[in-house]
């Protein structure tokens, strides 16, 4: 009984990430951005974090945020095929992990809560929860390059320490209430437009 529960929550987060995926296109599509997220890669020298990212890409393909404005929480990832994804958050690059099963990450990045620098995201001190809301998310989920830096957020915010498979986990498991948030916001934005025309 415990293993069938299991498998059908598995299941539904999967049928859940592909729904996702149709909502993020037509979200991204709405902000003027094609359903296509990754894009050809760049020549990146070993492991050292590019320093164009956003300059390579600017909007996040899935939600059409500005990764300027978000840059101490974006993703960047180069794959196997040597295409590169940038992102707004953990979140959204989540839905394209799920998404492009057969690409196999070679690097990702994540920007780092303080210094907004691109930083390795495994080697990281990721935070999870806490009193703010993340990008894309309610629960939090932010990276920091040393344990100091993390548990001085700790003690101002809240949250607990993760590791980045941790917080991947946690961005898979929020995605449905997320999404549905997510979907009321822009609704009320919609509304709120269309009031004031």
């Amino acid at each position: 009984m415990k293993k069938t529960r299991s498998a059908r929550s598995w299941l539904c987060v999967m049928v859940m990430l592909f729904l996702l995926l149709g909502v993020h296109s037509v979200a991204a599509a709405q902000h003027g951005h094609g359903p296509q997220a990754a894009t050809p890669g760049v020549a990146l020298a070993g492991d050292k974090a590019p320093g164009d990212d956003i300059q390579q890409v600017p909007a996040c393909p899935f939600c059409g945020m500005d990764r300027q404005k978000f840059a101490h929480s974006r993703v960047f990832i180069q794959y196997d095929d040597g295409s590169v994804l940038g992102t707004c958050s953990i979140h959204c690059a989540g839905v394209d992990m799920a998404v492009h099963i057969d690409k196999t990450p070679l690097r990702i990045w994540v920007g780092d809560y303080n210094t907004k620098q691109l930083i390795d995201a495994e080697k990281a001190v990721w935070v999870v929860g806490g009193n703010k809301m993340g990008v894309m998310t309610k629960r939090a989920k932010w990276a920091f390059e040393t344990r100091e830096a993390a548990d001085q957020y700790i003690k101002a915010e809240g949250g607990k320490i993760s590791v980045f498979d941790e917080s991947l986990k946690y961005a898979f498991e929020d995605m449905h209430e997320d999404t549905k948030m997510i979907r009321e916001r822009r609704k009320a934005r919609r509304m709120g437009q269309k009031s004031m025309q």
